[in-house]
């Protein structure tokens, strides 16, 4: 590209996942001439999908929060509110070390609403239960005093070690691939201490957030559609065909707003280049007036910090690796959802080494009438954090992936199954990109977008930085691209 006078106008987005594209489609809205440079060859980045005997899955992603309107708004203005639908009903199940059990109906990174919930009260047991409920009575400064807190030191506060080893742990280990113990409360579940103050207990936080969550019907767009307490597990809704159609319509939308998608391109080096950036590749350099960084975050301190001297020693710890299991699977006993849509594993569960399993057949109807009669398609995933911060232990080549997963998912769906019933599988792996929300990376990201602000035509965006989940990720893109360009 051609001097510093010739940037006017033009940005650069490093990343093609969710986040870079998104932060793309404001750029050209707001006027920008703008190329994408994606070290792939896929985009979407988490948001992928593969084909297995037939039918095209999601790889990554495949259904998000609905406690903000923010992706069920992307899909309407992509012509996709049509095709957000709920979960089935029925909710998932956690299996802890005396067996499964229904997760509560009510509840938020399964801190329940109601510690006296016939549910609830099953996994905790009378004892339990009752430490819960001194919920209600503790003055609300415990747990909120601090400026930073854990997930696990909130719940044992308020609520007790049954309630944060029989309901949170499973949900955040499945969710987070975490210890509770390691994560920052205010990043993976953003409000609800501020609700915790407000309301007087934590139960009562909980209660409120979920009813503000609403899940989007399939005929009315993303008007909510409630009807009582939801099922465990439907504060989500997901696309029909999957949520990697979210990508394949949001690169339609860049290719005809005119952007510059450059596949196969990875980054080598950012430097100033007089008001704007120049983003070095293998083959050519790159000139923009605004450079947005969507890549993760080990990567994007890497790239900055010789140009940005306050990311110097803010390159945050790499998040757990991932590996999610698909199978599909020949199986008619599977027909009735033996275990709703899926199943949580508690961290001391002994004999299963998946932290979750997914049936997606019995999750999604559109999924099940694809596959027709019988046929199955259950995803487990393996790798957490542990509560010293390292990778915990399993099992790590394909063949051994595949092998756990034949009998985790015989153990936790109380099913026959065999090889011979399988059809296809695949096994995907996400290596260190989960964003990992540990107790002082608040204050890293707040320290991150400073520097970008004092910087100039400079933002960073992605999981790392905004939180897990495609709600997060899509409201702060949105919000940084908006502050860029204004």
């Amino acid at each position: 590209m051609g001097s510093s006078a010739e940037t006017s106008g033009t940005a650069l987005v490093v990343g093609g996942g969710i986040s870079g594209l998104l932060s793309a489609r404001g750029l050209a809205a707001a006027g920008y001439q703008v190329t994408v440079l994606e070290a792939g060859t896929e985009w979407g980045g988490c948001v992928g999908s593969h084909t297995l005997a037939g039918l095209t899955l999601d790889s990554g992603a495949e259904s998000f929060a609905i406690r903000s309107d923010a992706v069920a708004g992307l899909a309407a203005e992509l012509g996709l509110s049509g095709r957000i639908v709920p979960p089935r009903a029925g909710g998932a199940w956690v299996q802890l070390p005396d067996g499964p059990r229904e997760l509560p109906k009510t509840g938020v990174l399964g801190i329940p609403a109601n510690p006296w919930d016939p549910e609830v009260r099953r996994s905790l047991g009378i004892p339990g239960t009752l430490r819960a409920s001194l919920d209600r009575i503790l003055p609300a400064s415990v747990g909120t005093r601090a400026e930073v807190i854990s997930v696990s030191a909130l719940v044992r506060a308020r609520m007790g070690k049954r309630v944060l080893e029989r309901l949170v742990a499973p949900v955040v280990g499945g969710v987070h691939s975490a210890d509770p113990g390691l994560l920052d409360v205010d990043m993976v579940a953003p409000g609800l201490r501020a609700g915790l103050r407000q309301h007087g207990s934590l139960a009562e936080a909980v209660s409120a957030q979920r009813r503000l969550r609403r899940v989007p019907s399939a005929d009315s767009g993303d008007t909510p559609a409630s009807t009582g307490p939801a099922k465990a597990g439907s504060a989500v809704a997901g696309l029909e065909g999957g949520m990697h159609t979210l990508i394949t319509a949001l690169v339609a939308d860049l290719r005809r707003r005119g952007v510059k998608l450059l596949s196969g391109t990875p980054a080598t080096s950012v430097s100033r280049m007089g008001g704007g950036w120049r983003v070095g590749t293998a083959g050519a350099t790159f000139d923009g007036g605004l450079l947005v960084v969507a890549v993760e975050g080990p990567a994007a301190v890497e790239l900055l910090e010789g140009q940005v001297p306050a990311f110097a020693g803010q390159r945050p710890p790499a998040g757990p690796d991932v590996k999610l299991v698909t199978l599909v699977l020949d199986n008619p006993d599977l027909d009735r959802r033996p275990r709703g849509t899926g199943v949580l594993v508690a961290p001391q569960t002994p004999g299963i080494e998946a932290k979750a399993l997914t049936h997606a057949t019995g999750k999604w109807d559109w999924l099940a009438a694809a596959a027709g009669p019988g046929r199955h398609v259950v995803r487990l995933s393996y790798g957490r954090v542990d509560g010293a911060g390292g990778q915990a232990g399993g099992p790590d080549t394909d063949e051994e992936l595949l092998a756990a997963a034949l009998r985790d998912t015989e153990t936790l769906l109380q099913a026959g199954i065999s090889r011979g019933q399988l059809v296809d599988w695949d096994v995907v792996r996400w290596r260190g990109s989960l964003p990992f929300a540990a107790v002082g990376h608040r204050a890293r990201v707040a320290g991150i977008r400073e520097a970008c602000t004092a910087a100039g035509n400079l933002a960073v965006v992605g999981g790392w930085v905004a939180g897990n989940g495609l709600a997060a990720v899509v409201s702060d893109t949105d919000e940084q691209i908006r502050n860029l360009v204004h």
